[in-house]
């Protein structure tokens, strides 16, 4: 028998080379994690491009030291600028001391008008910077030009501002305006001075560009925060709509029920009771053709809320009556669960509650129940049924889940208590739903006997 060879075991791998694999793969999560912080940062800053331009940056952010915080960084760079461009031009530049402290001022305040209106400051600083080099060509020899540092500097500040602000094809606009502006003033500096042109170019491109993303991303983020936000009100006010529908068809086949009854009772009067006089018989005939007409009536309006492929049901609809059956079924399918009532005094009593509320109870239980299936397999469920006063109490009480949660199920819309919400409501009563300390899970309803005419809104 033939033995195949033995691989010897791999070398181990220096600490240095597993060091560098963690930190490669912590590497995309901390860009990611860099990722989210400017786009949180972008939809702070940003504007939507048909919102309010004259909106102040963070002007909704949530805290007075936050809204002007972009008042602050303006005027710090400004009582800074003014100065500064003060003193070089007069020292450096050979300009007199009330021009230079002109075009400092010139060059500089519009970032204060940045916060707000941030192209209008584009506007008067581009034509204060293009004005502001002709006093310095005199003296430019060896110098910074045709841009001084302090105007590059400005001028990217302003294009953090333009490009939080401004839509793509503006920036574009701006970036070509700097870039002809630096040709055409470029042409006219000394030889022997240092070329600043270029710089502001390349600066104020990178800049916009940036900014540009950081903005595009806040926008993603914040249409994308609405839209889920819509669309979780849609899908809540169509489960709301759609189980509006349900229990208007479900109290119709229960109405109708009743309705036929007295139909067929009234019908069949004349024949089962001796002795009716005329004026009797014609009351009985009134009787049966105003309750014939009633379920026409409601068929006619049913028949608007019934979708097209929907069918009609041929079952009398179930109430407190059918607690058991469900409860018998919950228990073979794997759920322990008990219901606690006084059997005879229910089915007693039974004939008090309204169909609406009788329908209404049965169906909480139902869903009571199912939820517990599907967010809390193997735990306990307890069903109390009780009657207080003029009022029926549902009140179903489940643990916390003793089996692993399926990932089909780990995750809920709450349409079950949208629906639970909206049958109570039609019924008069009230709804309390909420978790347990132990982790388990609450249902309790109060329907009230005698049902209002028209639900509140």
């Amino acid at each position: 028998m033939s033995t195949a060879p033995i691989s010897p075991d791999p070398a181990p791998r220096p600490p240095d080379e597993d060091s560098g694999r963690a930190g490669r793969r912590r590497l995309p999560g901390a860009l990611r994690r860099v990722g989210d912080r400017l786009a949180a940062a972008g939809a702070a800053l940003t504007v939507a491009v048909d919102g309010d331009r004259s909106e102040p940056l963070l002007a909704q952010a949530p805290k007075r030291w936050m809204r002007l915080l972009p008042y602050l960084v303006a005027v710090s760079f400004t009582v800074t600028l003014i100065p500064v461009t003060t003193q070089v031009l007069s020292n450096d530049y050979g300009v007199g001391g009330g021009l230079a402290g002109a075009i400092a001022v010139a060059q500089s305040a519009p970032l204060i008008l940045a916060v707000s209106r941030p192209l209008t400051a584009w506007y008067l600083m581009i034509a204060a910077n293009v004005l502001g080099t002709i006093p310095l060509f005199q003296g430019d020899a060896g110098r910074p030009s045709p841009w001084t540092p302090m105007v590059v500097v400005a001028y990217l500040v302003l294009c953090i501002a333009l490009a939080l602000r401004e839509s793509r094809r503006t920036l574009i606009g701006i970036w070509l305006v700097t870039v002809v502006a630096s040709i055409a003033v470029g042409l006219l500096r000394d030889d022997s001075s240092h070329d600043t042109g270029v710089l502001l170019i390349v600066l104020s491109g990178v800049v916009l560009l940036l900014g540009a993303l950081v903005r595009e991303r806040g926008e993603t983020r914040r249409k994308l925060v609405e839209q889920e936000t819509i669309s979780e009100a849609e899908r809540t006010r169509r489960t709301l709509l759609e189980e509006r529908a349900r229990i208007a068809r479900e109290l119709h086949d229960v109405v109708a029920h009743h309705m036929s009854v007295i139909t067929v009772q009234a019908d069949s009067a004349p024949y089962r009771l001796q002795g009716l006089t005329d004026e009797t018989r014609e009351e009985f005939e009134s009787i049966a053709a105003g309750a014939r007409e009633s379920l026409t009536e409601m068929r006619r309006l049913l028949a608007v809320l019934r979708s097209e492929d929907a069918q009609g049901d041929l079952v009398p609809q179930p109430g407190l009556a059918h607690l058991r059956q469900l409860v018998d079924a919950t228990i073979r399918g794997g759920v322990p669960a008990d219901l606690s009532f006084p059997e005879l005094t229910l089915v007693r009593e039974l004939r008090d509650v309204p169909p609406a509320v009788d329908l209404s109870a049965y169906r909480i239980v139902q869903e009571a129940l199912a939820n517990v299936v599907r967010h809390a397999p193997g735990a306990r469920a307890d069903i109390s049924i009780a009657f207080d006063d003029d009022a029926l109490l549902v009140i179903v009480v489940n643990g916390p889940a003793t089996e692993p949660l399926s990932p089909i199920e780990s995750g809920g819309t709450g349409h079950g208590l949208v629906g639970m919400s909206e049958r109570v409501r039609l019924v008069g009563g009230t709804l309390d739903v909420g978790p347990l300390p132990d982790g388990g899970f609450r249902v309790a309803a109060r329907l009230p006997l005698t049902v209002p005419d028209s639900p509140s809104a």
